[in-house]
């Protein structure tokens, strides 16, 4: 029936890969061949590897990558993933704070659990209202605040270290600090709505940053001058990827007072306020590579 016939058991079913029984595949052990060949990279992009964390000249296995960097890439999504969702131990934190003789308080934005958080940004950008009252008007003073971010990782290996340096140095200046406030399912602009409700002359707030596949625990720190709600980030200055692999606690707590000594010269933050800081070679930095 249209030229069909019935098959017989001489007859052979060729798939790509996989050896017939029916007859000898002749391309078998060539491909085996290339499934099983693990390509390095070239020298010069190998080289490169020396200078970044990041993803390159990785090799090949066939037309895919070698097991060893596709395993590395899945631990690194899952350590992005883990970080996210992970909640903040608000305990250690200000255990660790007390440790260093800094007075804490806890307050928490308007977004009540961590699934809100990531669904609504805006409302970890406000202070939840029944928390205000915790908040004591210190007119004047640098307030610094603690948010979990997107990375309670980043937060609870690195805020500590950093403001270990910066409210001693600030004490130092004659400057008032009030208790650090720690703050839950926050974001950047949270600190905008805290600073206003301590008559704070200027806020740092240190937050976990959104996690990549290079780093899950990169903090950040953002500084604004007169916080109020409505500020936008175009006014405030920003310090990234503070890690010892990145740009370590030490030398970002030397650049964040860099920053506040210029901006309380020029009375601002943001755009208006250029980092000219002038930095010793990387291998000369508190914990820096050569």
């Amino acid at each position: 029936m249209g030229g069909a016939r019935r098959r017989t058991r001489n007859d052979t079913v060729c798939v790509p890969g996989v050896p017939n029984r029916g007859a000898p595949n002749r391309n078998a052990n060539k491909e085996q061949a290339l499934v099983d060949r693990t390509d390095p990279p070239p020298a010069l992009w190998a080289d490169l590897r020396r200078f970044t964390p990041a993803r390159v000249a990785l090799g090949r296995a066939g037309n895919g990558l070698p097991t060893a960097a596709h395993l590395d890439f899945q631990a690194a999504h899952a350590a992005a993933r883990d970080a996210v969702h992970a909640a903040l131990d608000v305990a250690a934190l200000r255990g660790a704070l007390s440790a260093l003789g800094i007075d804490s308080v806890v307050v928490r934005s308007e977004a009540t659990d961590r699934h809100t958080y990531l669904l609504r940004p805006d409302l970890g950008r406000r202070l939840l209202p029944a928390d205000r009252p915790l908040l004591m008007p210190r007119p004047g003073g640098f307030a610094f605040v603690v948010c979990d971010g997107l990375s309670a990782t980043a937060v609870a290996r690195h805020a500590a270290a950093v403001l270990a340096i910066m409210v001693p140095a600030l004490l130092a200046q004659g400057l008032t600090v009030p208790p650090v406030v720690v703050a839950q399912q926050g974001r950047v602009a949270l600190g905008d709505d805290i600073g206003e409700a301590l008559g704070a002359e200027a806020v740092a707030v240190l937050i976990g940053e959104r996690p990549g596949l290079s780093a899950a625990d990169s903090l950040g720190i953002y500084l604004t001058w007169q916080p109020r709600r409505g500020r936008t980030d175009a006014e405030r200055n920003c310090i990234s990827n503070i890690r010892p692999e990145g740009f370590p606690p030490a030398s970002a707590a030397d650049k964040l007072l860099w920053l506040i000594g210029t901006m309380r010269r020029l009375r601002l933050t943001g755009v208006g306020l250029k980092d000219e800081q002038t930095l010793p070679p990387v291998g000369a930095l508190p914990g820096g590579k050569p």
